[in-house]
C-alpha cells in the first residue's frame, strides 16, 4: 500500500539565486548555476554581439560572458567590487551549454514557496515578459525570477561564420 495515498502532495518550492542588475533584483533558477566567481579577465571577441562581452576562462575551459543588463534593454554597470560572474549550464539546442553571465551583485540562494509565484504580466515590467519565467513573492516583495532559456538567443549570440579556406581564386 502506498503511504501517501490519499493525500495532496505541492510541488516543492523554487530554489533561487538572487541578484542586483541595475538596482533591480531579479533571480536565477538555482538548479541552473554551477558556481559564483569573482571577476576574472575576459578576452573580447571581435564582431561579437554587445550583450556578449568575450570570453572567460573558467578551471581552463573557454566559456562565454553574458552580460545580462545588456540583453535585457540596460544600460551596462561598470565593474565595481561586488560584479560576479554566474557560471550556468542552459540548454541550447537540447544540449548542454555552459555560460558566463555578469551581475552587478549577488545577494543570496534562497527558496520561494510554489504559492508565491505567479505568471508575468504583459505590461508593467522593466523587462520584456517574454524574458521572465515568473514572478516569486518573497517578504512583501515581488522577484523577477528570469528565465535564462529565452535569454540566451543562440542565433544573437553566434558569430557569423568564419570562412577558413586558405586557397586563393
Amino acid at each position: 500500500m502506498n503511504a501517501f495515498a490519499g493525500t495532496h502532495l505541492s510541488p516543492p518550492p523554487m530554489q533561487v539565486l538572487i541578484l542586483a542588475l541595475q538596482g533591480e533584483t531579479f533571480a536565477l533558477d538555482a538548479q541552473q548555476v554551477r558556481e559564483i566567481l569573482d571577476p576574472v579577465p575576459v578576452t573580447e571577441v571581435p564582431g561579437a554581439p554587445p550583450s556578449l562581452n568575450g570570453l572567460i576562462n573558467v578551471r581552463g575551459k573557454v566559456v562565454p560572458l553574458l552580460d545580462l543588463c545588456l540583453k535585457l534593454g540596460m544600460h551596462p554597470s561598470p565593474p565595481t567590487i561586488d560584479t560576479r560572474f554566474i557560471v550556468v549550464e542552459v540548454p541550447v539546442h537540447d544540449a548542454p551549454t555552459i555560460l558566463g553571465v555578469r551581475a552587478d551583485r549577488v545577494f543570496e540562494m534562497t527558496e520561494l514557496a510554489t504559492e508565491a509565484l505567479e505568471d508575468a504580466p504583459q505590461i508593467g515590467m522593466q523587462v520584456s515578459s517574454t524574458f521572465v519565467r515568473c514572478i516569486g513573492k518573497r517578504s512583501g516583495d515581488f522577484l523577477v525570477v528570469l528565465d535564462l532559456e529565452r535569454i540566451i538567443d543562440i542565433d544573437a549570440l553566434s558569430s557569423p561564420p568564419v570562412n577558413r579556406s586558405l586557397r586563393k581564386d
